[in-house]
């Protein structure tokens, strides 16, 4: 499976904080792994840490030390997620549609169940995870969306990509480990510190759905209309030249 291009082809926009060390990286990894390693294989491995990262969030409830088990289950899926397009790439043995439906298939079903493992954590209440997964499903539509009648393949936002998100949840879970999920006190009521960041971070894909939404839809209005005006101009001249054919004769 490889995520290099959609069914019609589009430009991929990223421009996270680790893009560039992260896509040389990606190529030499590439490049030394052996033959029988193939961009399918990669993709299992990238699910098969999905389900490391959800049961380990849940085994958190008997020991935090589970926390380190999700942490290298999130590294693993990076692995398997990042790389499989890349060595499609590096062999070029891409199969565009394919690899598109599938990958990103694959990225939902995974974000699922990382987040509803982690609701069945002691640590983010179970709306809470729902809640960034709606934002990520909301923010992965407008993605798809985008891409189908643009042309454009935008996977960083605000600096930020999958990768970086990733990370987020590294350092989230050696936080908690260490400092114990400390409970801060709102106006609101008591809220855990994982709240705060899932929170944070559901409120950052909602909002960067809203205004994506509207920025882009402006923008697809102002090009229907311009394919309008094209297409009135257009038959306008066929009118005149059809005149100016009757007039002659």
């Amino acid at each position: 499976m490889n995520q290099s291009q959609a069914p019609q082809a589009h430009q991929r926009v990223n421009a996270s904080l680790l893009s560039v060390a992260e896509k040389r990286l990606l190529y030499w990894i590439a490049a030394r792994l052996p033959m029988w390693v193939t961009p399918d294989i990669l993709t299992g491995i990238g699910v098969f840490a999905s389900f490391i990262i959800a049961i380990s969030f849940y085994l958190t409830n008997f020991s935090p030390a589970y926390l380190w088990l999700a942490s290298f289950g999130v590294v693993l899926n990076w692995f398997g997620d990042s790389l499989d397009g890349t060595l499609a790439r590096y062999r070029k043995i891409e199969r565009p549609l394919y690899g598109f439906f599938l990958d990103h298939v694959v990225d939902s079903f995974d974000e699922m169940i990382v987040l509803i493992g982690l609701g069945f954590s002691p640590y983010v209440r179970f709306e809470v995870a729902l809640l960034a997964l709606v934002g990520y499903l909301l923010l992965s539509i407008n993605v798809f969306l985008y891409t189908y009648v643009k042309g454009v393949f935008q996977i960083s936002f605000l600096r930020l990509g999958p990768t970086e998100v990733r990370l987020i949840v590294i350092f989230s879970n050696a936080a908690i480990f260490f400092l114990g999920n400390p409970v801060i006190q709102l106006p609101s009521g008591p809220i855990n510190l994982y709240d705060i960041i899932m929170i944070f971070m559901a409120v950052l894909f909602l909002v960067v759905f809203i205004v994506l939404s509207i920025v882009r839809a402006v923008e697809l209005s102002a090009l229907d209309e311009e394919r309008r005006l094209r297409r009135m101009e257009k038959r306008a001249k066929k009118e005149r030249t059809k005149k100016q054919k009757q007039v002659s004769s």
